[in-house]
Formats: C-alpha cells, sequence, structure tokens
C-alpha cells in the first residue's frame, strides 16, 4: 500500500509541474511597456488619488456606467481627481444587454455619461454576466456595442475578459478587431486563450491595496499600447443633432437643454423665446456669465404656466431632472432633505422620478451664510472642495471671481459659503444637530472652529464617537 500512495504521489506530483511549466510556456506577453494600475467604481467610496498616485500608480480605469441607465455614484469625482492628480485615465462600461437593440442604448449611455470628458486610455467594455445567452449571441450583442461606442466617442476600445471567456465566448473577429484587458488571478502571466496573442490590460488581483483607498481594489497592469492616439474631448452627442435631440426632451413643460461649446445664457434665452432672468431663476444660477459644457438647463416651453420657476407664494418650483436625488436637491437650494420631505408629502424619499415638481420652500430653513478661508493644497479641486463643505463649484467660482474652474493653484486662499442652521441658540451658541456622516472634524471645518474646543463644550471625552441627533453647542 505504502508504494502504491508513493507512485501516486509522484505521479500526482510530475502533474503539476508539467501544468507550471506548461503555464510558462503558453502564455500571452504584454504589448509594450508595462506600468502598474488599478480599476475603480463606486465601491471604493472616497478615494485620495494624491496618494494613489504617489504609491506608483500611473493608470486607473474608471466604472462610469452600467446598462441601459445607470451612472456610477463615484464616476464624476473619481474623474476629477484622477485627472487633478496626473493619472492616465480610462473609463469602462458594464453590459448587460440582452439583445442588440439594448446593446446600441447601452452604447449611446455609455457615450452620454462620458462626454465632454477627455480619457487617454481606450474605453473599455466589460461583459461578463452572459446569462443564458449563447456565444454567438454575447459576440452579437458585443459587436453592436463596441461599434456603436466608436462612431458615438471617435475613440478606440479595449475588451475586458477573464481568461475562461476570452478562451470560450469570445470570437476571434472580436479578437483580430479589439485588444485584450484580461482577468487571471494568483498568476504572475495570463494564460493563453487562443485568441489573443498579447495583452494591453491584465488584472492579477481583485484584493490589492493601496494608499489612499480603504479597503480591497483591483490591481492591474497596462501597458504603452493601451493609450489613446486620439487624446480630444468625447463630444456630446446632441452636437450632431441638437435641436431634434434637445426638442425631444420635454418634461412637464421644460426642456432639459444640455449646454453646448461657445453656448451663453443670452443665445440659449434668444433660441428658446426666453429671457436670462428666467433661466437663472428655473436653474438656480449663481451667477450667469458662469456655465459649464455639458451641463443640464431647464428651458420652460411657451405654454407652461410655472415659467418663472416659483408658485404664489414664491417657493422655487424644481422639476426632477435624471440623476438627481433629494441629497443633491437639498444641497442645491441650502435647504434639507427632511424639509422637502415634509413639503411635498414624499413617502418614500428614495423614491423620485423626472419630470416630478418639488416646491422648495422660500425659507424651509433658518439659515445665515458665514465664510470661511481655504487654502488650496495639493490634489484639491473646486469639486472636491465643494462636496467637502456642502456648496456647489458654481458659489465658490462667484464669490471668489474664478473665471476657469478647472484652474486653482496650490496655497491660493479662496472663501467658502457656510451655510450654519441658527434656529437654536443656547447662551450665545449655535446648536448643531449630528447628522448621517458627520464627524467632529467635518463639523469643526465647517464653523472655522477648533475641534478640541468643540469637544470641550460639549464635555465630549473621545473625539471619535458622536452620534445622529446629538445636539452640539458651537
Amino acid at each position: 500500500m505504502k508504494s502504491i500512495a508513493k507512485v501516486i504521489f509522484i505521479v500526482f506530483f510530475s502533474l503539476n509541474i508539467m501544468l507550471i511549466f506548461q503555464t510558462n510556456i503558453y502564455a500571452i506577453e504584454p504589448a509594450g511597456n508595462v506600468y502598474e494600475g488599478i480599476d475603480v467604481s463606486g465601491w471604493q467610496g472616497e478615494i485620495d488619488f494624491s496618494q494613489v498616485k504617489s504609491s506608483g500608480i500611473d493608470f486607473v480605469y474608471i466604472k462610469s456606467s452600467e446598462g441601459q441607465n445607470t451612472v456610477d455614484s463615484y464616476f464624476r469625482r473619481n474623474y476629477e481627481e484622477a485627472r487633478a492628480n496626473g493619472l492616465n485615465i480610462g473609463f469602462y462600461h458594464y453590459v448587460t444587454a440582452r439583445d442588440t437593440q439594448e446593446a446600441l442604448s447601452e452604447a449611446e449611455h455609455f457615450a452620454n455619461t462620458i462626454a465632454g470628458t477627455i480619457p487617454n486610455c481606450k474605453l473599455a467594455m466589460d461583459f461578463e454576466n452572459f446569462g443564458n445567452l449563447s456565444a454567438s449571441q454575447v459576440n452579437e450583442i458585443s459587436k453592436v456595442f463596441l461599434e456603436k461606442v466608436y462612431e458615438l466617442t471617435n475613440k478606440e476600445l479595449i475588451i475586458y475578459s477573464n481568461t475562461s471567456s476570452a478562451r470560450d465566448v469570445f470570437s476571434q473577429e472580436l479578437a483580430n478587431e479589439y485588444p485584450l484587458w484580461v482577468a487571471q488571478y494568483y498568476v504572475s502571466t495570463p494564460s493563453d486563450n487562443g485568441k489573443w496573442n498579447v495583452w494591453e490590460g491584465f488584472q492579477y488581483t481583485d484584493r490589492g491595496t493601496v494608499p489612499g483607498i480603504n479597503g480591497y481594489v483591483d490591481r492591474d497592469r497596462f501597458t504603452s499600447e493601451i493609450l489613446l492616439d486620439n487624446i480630444e474631448e468625447i463630444p456630446s452627442n446632441d452636437n450632431n443633432n441638437e435641436e431634434s435631440n434637445n426638442s425631444e426632451n420635454i418634461e412637464n413643460g421644460y426642456i432639459s437643454y444640455t449646454i453646448q461649446s461657445g453656448d451663453t445664457l443670452s443665445s440659449i434665452a434668444r433660441k428658446y423665446d426666453t429671457t436670462v432672468d428666467e433661466l437663472v431663476r428655473i436653474n438656480n444660477i449663481q451667477n450667469p456669465n458662469i456655465i459649464y459644457t455639458n451641463e443640464i438647463l431647464l428651458i420652460p416651453t411657451k405654454n407652461n404656466s410655472v415659467s418663472n420657476g416659483s408658485d404664489d407664494n414664491n417657493n422655487t418650483m424644481y422639476i426632477i431632472r435624471k440623476g438627481d436625488t433629494l441629497t443633491s436637491i437639498a444641497k442645491r437650494y441650502n435647504t434639507t432633505v427632511q424639509n422637502i420631505i415634509k413639503n411635498n408629502n414624499i413617502i418614500n424619499p428614495n423614491l423620485i422620478y423626472p419630470g416630478q415638481r418639488l416646491i422648495i420652500a422660500k425659507s424651509t430653513a433658518n439659515l445665515e451664510t458665514k465664510y470661511l478661508n481655504y487654502k488650496i493644497k495639493s490634489g484639491d479641486t473646486l469639486w472636491k472642495i465643494a462636496n467637502k463643505y456642502n456648496t456647489t463649484v458654481n458659489n465658490i467660482a462667484y464669490i471668489n471671481r474664478i473665471r476657469n474652474v478647472n484652474r486653482i493653484y496650490i496655497n491660493q486662499i479662496i472663501r467658502i459659503p457656510i451655510n450654519i442652521d441658527i434656529g437654536e441658540h443656547d447662551c450665545g451658541h449655535y446648536i448643531y444637530t449630528v447628522r448621517r456622516g458627520d464627524t467632529l472634524y467635518s463639523i469643526a471645518s465647517r464653523f472655522g472652529k477648533n475641534i478640541n474646543d468643540i469637544a470641550k463644550l460639549n464635555g465630549i471625552t473621545n473625539i471619535n464617537y458622536i452620534y445622529i441627533g446629538q445636539k452640539l453647542r458651537i
């Protein structure tokens, strides 16, 4: 029995050695010089891209979208921050289509989502959940999606796939036309799949760690061949048929208009037979001289009875747009989600829809605007600063007379508007109610106070422990 066991062990050991040997022989090589990278989505939460860059990461692929209407929650922030820190950027779309018509819709959604951005890496199709689709159906959907995205963006594309699907599902026709970003974990180099001879991207683990990112992140290696030759802004699809596309998008008496390069409020007002003042009121524009390409404006149609954006009590009438949340609307109008819910009798705050009208009461919150002097540091963007202090890029640009929101510099001092709830007082102190996501650090920053002073004033012994609903004297 011992002899037989010994023979079995030797055979098993030999087979493993042969497999390892074959893996080393039959492997695909990188298409060019290799650089370290990551791919990220909303799962990673807030990322400190300055730390990511300092750690030696050169490339980042950012999830932009999924299916026919989902936009990744951190897409815009990840793009702005990665670009500000000089990383090479690519975008990927997670495909869920089950026929070619859905593939066309997803391609348009992908192109619309990334319109106005300037990636310098090939756009990626992430199609990995096939359901009951046959291989031929997968390839047909992929072909339609890839060709449509190229038509809309004029950018080269790459296919993301694990080694198994590259070998058994995707066709040689696709392999001949599109490069490969391959996922295969716990190997030093990806295995031969019989179709692609080289890889431009190699995802080698989904449990990587990188400074600046909490938790695990996908780690990749990317080659120089994944870089785009055409590094230009991705056009808005409205450019080709601007008037018809915008005029078709009418919701409850309002046209959703995508601002084009060269537009001014005056030119838009003339085109749609309205006034600049009307556009300013409806869209809560702080400075009529500052508007941004690809920003969405609501424009009243001629027969819209609430074209001035207010009701008889001078409350703002807001029309919900695609991508809105109650949180984003509350932030925009310097109010609270609770006040919007109360004034509109909203039962489910997670269920709002494009075209729905909301009443934003003129004085839903007793707010006083104060200003904080903020010194810009490395890695800052106006978007990041606005998000941190619960304001908007428009507000900061207007207050500080910043003409180009992408041009700020280290050590520049800017004024940040701080909206303070002064509904309650106690012996000359503001009373602040702790909300979800608050920390003593964020509260102290918002009010321009010292964290230790707030802790002492409120008898807090552990500055890392505060709770929702707690009332703090400031």
